[in-house]
């Protein structure tokens, strides 16, 4: 038994959660895959999975193991990095997870990341705000991009490096114009965008608490006629029917090439919601991760950001 190769396959399992979606993210059989845990449960001489029809979890013995055995890779990912690379050329892994809201943001980090450090790898997941504050406590994640607000009332050792904050737009069709591009139209009143038929991000999505709080403190309690997890479906929607949305700076800047769509900033209340990347309080960071870090504080890429993120107040 290889106890790397096996451990990969246990931690695959709790990232899928499905025996078959593991086998195929790690690119072997389902059979080799359960062998192999199988394996493990012997080497160890107790019961690791709760076997029934589909996956049914871990037993209690089997989430120690799994705890261990992340810990296990990761000192394994590090020492590979120490040794195969150096701290002005990181090279290695780097897995970051982020909001769907703050995902034109993050593509962005990865890209000229990984522009600056041709070694360095990187994956990005889009992720919802449990799964991100999750991976970062089990360290399957290196990287989170989120709601510090989250953080303010969480007990976790994180630390939180500030990149910028969301500011909220009302997107609606609008007549084509001559010129091209997105439209900055007049402010809206939360109260006056709660009573229009709304394409939102469906109630698992800590987006949806901020807007519909926002909406709360305006008096109004709108009921959407759709609701979805996919942030592309909040600017499609609005561009195929007859429903606003509500993104925040980050997405509208994303749809700047639509010329068909106008998005009108919202107030009373005024919204202003900070974002940051986030990593687990640990005193060894990989060489990748140093690098990251580094680069998420480097005034070039804040510029970068606030150009893309927040108020949007340059558009128009």
């Amino acid at each position: 038994m290889n106890l790397f190769v096996s451990l990969k396959y246990l931690v695959a399992l709790d990232d899928h959660r499905h025996f078959g979606r593991a086998a195929l993210a790690c690119s072997v059989t389902q059979p080799a895959l359960s062998n192999a845990i199988r394996a493990l449960e012997v080497s160890f001489g107790t019961t690791i999975v709760k076997r029934g029809r589909n996956f049914a979890g871990f037993t209690v013995e089997g989430e120690r193991i799994l705890a261990s055995g992340r810990k296990i890779l990761r000192e394994y990912e590090l020492l590979q990095q120490d040794l195969h690379s150096s701290h002005e050329a990181p090279r290695g892994n780097l897995l970051i997870g982020a909001v769907p809201t703050a995902m034109p943001i993050a593509s962005r980090f990865v890209a000229l990341l990984q522009q600056r450090h041709p070694g360095i790898t990187p994956a990005l997941r889009s992720m919802s705000s449990v799964e991100v504050e999750t991976g970062l406590e089990s360290l399957s994640l290196d990287m989170g991009l989120g709601y510090t607000e989250r953080m303010d009332k969480s007990q976790s050792a994180v630390r939180v490096i500030p990149q910028y904050t969301e500011h909220y737009f009302l997107l609606r069709k609008a007549p084509p114009a001559e010129h091209h591009g997105l439209r900055i139209g007049p402010s809206m009143r939360w109260a006056d965008a709660g009573r229009l038929p709304l394409c939102l991000l469906s109630q698992e999505m800590h987006n949806r608490t901020i807007i519909d709080r926002a909406f709360a403190e305006a008096g109004v309690q709108p009921q959407p006629a759709i609701e979805t997890n996919s942030i592309l479906t909040l600017a499609l929607s609005v561009r195929a029917g007859n429903v606003c949305s509500i993104m925040p700076g980050a997405l509208v800047d994303d749809v700047q090439g639509y010329n068909d769509i106008e998005a009108l900033p919202l107030v009373e209340p005024g919204v202003a919601i900070r974002i940051a990347f986030m990593v687990h309080d640990t005193n060894r960071p990989s060489r990748t991760l140093e690098a990251a870090l580094a680069f998420a504080e480097d005034p070039a890429w804040l510029r970068e950001v606030a150009g893309h993120a927040g108020a949007l107040g340059d558009m128009g």
